[in-house]
């Protein structure tokens, strides 16, 4: 009798624990998009798309792992991201019977968090700033450039977050949502040809007195003596880079009489005995600090004639060894400059041609006054 009881007995706990075991069915989590389950955790984490899809973000944008996804976004692009210092709250998990739906954690709380209470519940549903919750309890991003637009300039909606953007000529200040002037002057000495001057949004170059802009950055000198000048009736005007200076018309004097444009000659020998018969006057304009060496200038004989011979020299002007004249043939001469003249200035240079033949034993001279003026700029 106690053996058959003994095995009713062991019958009856296997029966109930089978019956137990049928009852009871097994439970599965899943989360929403962009989310996994954390065994350990029992909670939802977000998953780095950034490390797990290979090349998510193509043409040089960097990849920036968000809540539920990820961005694409320019390297230089700014992201302004709320990060709260209290604890997290996540929503309670929904029974559904045999199945529960594991929400996903909620981002940290932040100031400007937004809060409700189930009712019926001793639980707080709570998003953090950038998020609002909706009919349904769920966190759902806030477009802060369409409410309260804090950009200065252009705002671009993003997750739970804005970045901010410049217009061009501008720069984010270090509150991220400002915007300040660049510079542009500063990048760089070359900027403009004379001067560069900052404006809001950009900069323009701007050029000294007697020259006008020429494009966006380079200066062109003005030819005061086509546009407008003051010279005399009795005067000629001559321009050169940055200015005009008045010349007379007729610059000989006793005992030279004029006998064509800019040139003299003697008609006394007895009176011009020593000093050249004829004079001609030149003028020429140049930069300051020309690059050297350079030729600036050529003499040559007017006349050429058998069996003569023409030398040519400086004869004044040449104190501080600025120049030298390079023959080029029996009627020519070069004169190159040796050393870079520093502007505004005017240097008169003489040259001297003198032509003879031993044949017919014949011998004259010429004399070229030749003013230069040098400009006050390298341009």
């Amino acid at each position: 009798m106690f053996t058959m009881l003994r095995i009713c007995f062991c019958l009856s706990v296997v029966v109930h624990f089978a019956v137990s075991q049928e009852a009871e069915e097994p439970i599965t989590y899943t989360c929403t998009e962009g989310y996994e389950f954390d065994v350990e955790k029992q909670s939802c984490k977000d998953i780095d798309e950034c490390k797990t899809v290979q090349e998510a973000c193509k043409g040089g944008m960097k990849c920036i792992n968000h809540f539920g996804g990820y961005l694409c976004l320019p390297h230089n692009a700014q992201i302004i991201v709320s990060n709260g210092e209290a604890e997290t709250t996540t929503a309670p998990p929904v029974d559904t019977g045999v199945r529960r739906v594991v929400q996903p954690a909620v981002p940290p709380i932040s100031s400007g968090t937004y809060s409700r209470v189930i009712p019926g519940s001793s639980y707080t549903l709570q998003c953090s700033a950038g998020f609002i919750l909706d009919s349904q309890n769920f966190c759902r991003d806030v477009n802060e450039c369409a409410t309260t637009n804090p950009c200065q300039h252009q705002c671009y909606n993003l997750i739970g977050s804005y970045i901010c953007q410049c217009e061009v000529g501008y720069e984010l200040a270090s509150d991220s949502v400002s915007c300040q002037d660049i510079d542009e002057c500063d990048f760089s000495n070359y900027m403009c040809q004379f001067q560069c001057v900052n404006q809001p949004g950009g900069y323009q170059c701007a050029c000294p007195e007697g020259y006008q802009l020429q494009g966006t950055r380079m200066c062109q000198d003005v030819n005061e003596c086509e546009t407008g000048h003051n010279c005399r009736e009795e005067d000629m005007c001559w321009n050169y880079y940055g200015g005009f200076r008045c010349y007379p018309r007729n610059p000989c004097r006793e005992p030279y009489v004029k006998t064509g444009e800019g040139r003299c000659r003697c008609q006394s020998p007895s009176v011009c005995r020593g000093l050249p018969p004829v004079i001609v006057y030149k003028y020429m304009s140049i930069f300051s600090e020309r690059q050297v060496p350079a030729d600036i200038f050529q003499i040559q004989a007017t006349s050429v004639y058998p069996n003569m011979v023409n030398t040519f020299t400086i004869k004044s002007g040449n104190e501080g060894g600025e120049f030298y004249l390079r023959r080029s043939s029996n009627v020519s001469a070069m004169l190159v400059m040796t050393k870079p003249l520093t502007g505004p200035r005017e240097h008169v240079v003489d040259l001297e041609m003198v032509t003879q033949s031993n044949v017919l034993s014949y011998r004259s001279s010429s004399l070229l006054r030749l003013t230069i003026i040098v400009g006050p700029y390298p341009f």
